[in-house]
């Protein structure tokens, strides 16, 4: 039975520590949109889109009225919309039905403008790979992602060269808005299929035909905890799977609601302590809680370990059923904490790349500057893909190449997506690594059936 104590730790939690269900997504299987013409896949897909998630906007709010919790996002999720054009090149036509949708039924976001590359790709995943800067500088509301590497298969370097070049290019089609068409672009490695957040959702093929994956966030709630906590590492600990479990059980009460409501199948509960701009949502001050001077210090790494391991463990305990990408995220623009830090050089490059490697997901929402060559680019991808294919674990990056930009400078988007300083990257040419193509073939350890 929840007592008035628990009531009313719950509401501070809501009023003074932001405390909120980041986003509500709907996974929406497209397969059976497949025709032979490329506008008759567009239409079916528009009409399905706004047949299953017509309601979604609507019950979320309903939902945030009845709990008195905020529903920051409403967002939709489809299958990778590569896989349903192979046939008839149509992507193009289907990328204009998808935010037509989206505006429709008012989410905020629709991702899925996705292709599936880790082992090798097609003519017709090519071309679609090549189309995504024309999508992104063309839509309002659609966010597209590329797998490029898995533990099992390894990592298509041929993949990674072209996502250089094609960041690149979204950057230089929104050069009038700091490049915000990079912001909705992630290249992966082990791409998950339940992943509610953006840019990098899809809806995976084993998946069913419509699911609703929460997304609860509470980087507030933990600072808080963890101000009272005077005991060793182990106590900080306990403190933070304790409050994962709570943040974890409020968001397991609204996706059986929503999933109810809307006759979907409950997907999963996603715990990413997801930052904001809003000070006091930092990861980055959560970690100087723990004990750094800054983040970005020596220790970073191994306090971003615990955090995202206890926060983990937190949310197992409190549901069956939690996915997509748990843990903590790191993306710069997006935390207070980690745009100070990276502002007064005491965050870098070097230090995030190393911090990917215990976090949720990976380099996320970075600036650097415009002129950073294509197969500088692809080099970034190349490390931070070897670091998820080795560790078995999902990596992914999202760097914004600012145009007219150079280091000092700072790129801003606004929202959720907040603002950055464009910070250095090393100018070394891997030219000749990223031209020879090919796969770096998958590590020993995927050798497991």
């Amino acid at each position: 039975m929840i007592n008035s104590s628990e009531i009313m730790e719950t509401l501070e939690m809501i009023d003074s520590q932001h405390l909120d269900v980041r986003t509500i997504t709907m996974g929406i299987s497209l397969l059976d949109c497949i025709c032979e013409d490329p506008n008759k896949t567009a239409e079916k897909v528009y009409e399905k889109v706004v047949k299953k998630a017509g309601k979604l906007v609507e019950t979320g709010c309903e939902l945030e009225e009845e709990f008195g919790v905020p529903i920051v996002n409403k967002r939709v999720s489809v299958t990778p919309v590569s896989l349903i054009t192979a046939g008839n090149g149509g992507y193009l036509q289907v990328i204009k039905a998808l935010d037509a949708a989206a505006k429709e039924i008012k989410v905020d976001f629709i991702g899925g403008y996705s292709a599936l590359v880790h082992k090798g790709m097609s003519a017709a995943e090519r071309a679609f790979i090549e189309s995504i800067p024309e999508a992104l500088s063309t839509t309002e509301k659609i966010c597209s992602s590329v797998n490029v590497a898995t533990t099992k298969a390894g990592m298509n370097m041929d993949a990674v060269a072209l996502m250089g070049k094609t960041i690149k290019e979204c950057a230089k089609k929104t050069a009038s808005s700091d490049g915000i068409a990079c912001a909705k672009l992630v290249v992966f490695a082990n791409a998950v299929e339940d992943n509610p957040f953006m840019a990098g959702a899809f809806h995976g093929t084993g998946e069913a035909e419509t699911v609703i994956n929460v997304g609860v966030s509470g980087p507030g709630v933990v600072k808080a905890a963890l101000e009272s906590v005077k005991g060793d590492l182990t106590e900080v600990a306990e403190t933070i799977k304790k409050t994962a479990f709570k943040i974890t059980r409020v968001g397991q009460l609204v996706a059986r609601e929503a999933s109810l409501r809307l006759n979907a199948s409950f997907g999963i509960i996603d715990l990413s302590l997801a930052p904001t701009p809003v000070k006091g949502d930092s990861v980055a001050r959560i970690l100087e809680e723990i004990g750094l001077e800054s983040v970005g210090s020596c220790g970073t790494t191994a306090t971003l370990a615990l955090l995202n391991d206890a926060v983990k463990k937190g949310g197992i305990m409190a549901s069956s059923h939690t996915g997509g990408l748990s843990g903590a995220f790191i993306p710069v623009s997006e935390d207070e904490g980690m745009i100070s830090a990276a502002g007064a050089g005491r965050l870098t490059f070097d230090k995030l790349e190393a911090m990917t490697s215990v976090c949720s997901v990976g380099l996320d929402m970075i600036a650097i500057p415009g002129d950073t060559k294509a197969e500088v680019i692809s080099a970034i991808i190349a490390d931070e893909c070897a670091i998820g294919m080795v560790n078995n674990k999902t990596t992914a990056v999202r760097v914004i190449p600012a145009p007219g930009k150079k280091v000092g400078d700072s790129v801003c988007f606004g929202g959720l997506l907040g603002e950055a300083p464009v910070i250095p990257v090393s100018t070394l040419s891997p030219l000749k690594f990223i031209s020879r193509g090919g796969r770096i073939p998958a590590p020993l350890h995927s050798q497991r059936n």
